[in-house]
């Protein structure tokens, strides 16, 4: 899977629900591999909303899986703060 930033990506949930996201960033911290995706659709418009998923790697493809521990996450949405306040 090669992303790039403001590409489209579908993703399918558990259920069978497909939700369209945009790439708004890939990020490496502590040698791992994250996306940080902005859901798209009318119901996100006025929406700050953002998933973050890692990269992983399942029978040699390569993968986004949900992030398991909230000091993962928190370390990985720090780092995006980091990069977003850089930039403005």
């Amino acid at each position: 899977m090669d992303l790039n930033e403001s590409e489209m990506i579908t993703l399918i949930s558990e259920d069978g629900i497909e939700h369209e996201f945009e790439v708004e960033a890939i990020l490496e911290v502590d040698d791992e591999k994250y996306a940080v995706l902005v859901p798209m659709g009318p119901e996100y418009e006025n929406s700050d909303e953002a998933v973050i998923m890692k990269f992983g790697n399942e029978d040699g493809e390569e993968i986004l899986l949900d992030i398991e521990s909230d000091e993962e996450w928190n370390m990985v949405a720090d780092a995006y703060d980091e990069i977003i306040h850089e930039e403005s």
